[in-house]
């Protein structure tokens, strides 16, 4: 099996056992930028609790984010963990998103896919991890997203070795599969899927969707 027929089968038994899954939440695309700083090391649900912090005292409208106090925003997010190098790097992002594109999700949109994810990356505390899902989820940017379930996932199926980084599993998607922002975006929750669920640091693979691939390989 190739490499992309392999791709393209654990996308199949995945959407098959799990359906669609409706990804990245977040009511609007700024607020999914905000969300994608705010999840750094911590689980949706923390994250959800800061953003209805902020939205509680201020409208999640970056103009406005911008001029709340660090140590005030650093209260409103708290749930989200790390909270006082969250705060750095969420204004780090807010200053950039102001400054550059006047706050406006349209204007950004409007840029390069390459271009944009460079000066993501130039911003302070926007790895590739934050600024993919900021271009994937918010900004509909044919982009895959690759994190610690992918790394464990494509290990483990024998699609890369140990030793991939980041640039590496994301290069095995975007070489194999069509650009389809719709298509990555629901690959990589269906892969979140899997990952908590059975490709769990201790594999519980009774019952994973992708058993079969281990008969499909011979």
């Amino acid at each position: 099996m190739s490499i992309t027929e392999k791709l393209e089968t654990i996308y199949g038994l995945l959407f098959k056992a799990f359906g669609p899954q409706h990804w990245w939440p977040g009511d609007t695309p700024f607020e999914m930028m905000v969300g994608a700083v705010l999840t750094q090391n911590t689980n949706w649900g923390n994250v959800e609790k800061a953003l209805n912090n902020i939205k509680q005292f201020k409208p999640l409208e970056p103009h406005k984010l911008l001029k709340v106090s660090s140590a005030r925003l650093a209260e409103l997010i708290r749930p989200a963990g790390y909270f006082n190098v969250k705060t750095k790097r969420l204004r780090n992002f807010l200053k950039f998103f102001v400054e550059k594109y006047g706050g406006s999700v349209k204007k950004m949109k409007a840029m390069p896919l390459q271009t944009l994810r460079e000066q993501l990356l130039s911003v302070n505390g926007i790895g590739r991890e934050t600024a993919d899902s900021m271009l994937l989820y918010a900004l509909d940017k044919p982009i895959f997203v690759c994190d610690a379930y992918t790394y464990r996932i494509l290990t483990r199926h024998n699609l890369c070795g140990e030793d991939a980084d980041y640039d590496e599993l994301q290069t095995l998607f975007m070489d194999n599969l069509p650009h389809d922002p719709k298509l990555f975006n629901e690959y990589h929750a269906l892969l979140v899927r899997v990952g908590k669920e059975f490709c769990k640091p201790k594999a519980k693979c009774n019952g994973c969707p992708l058993n079969i691939l281990s008969r499909l390989d011979h």
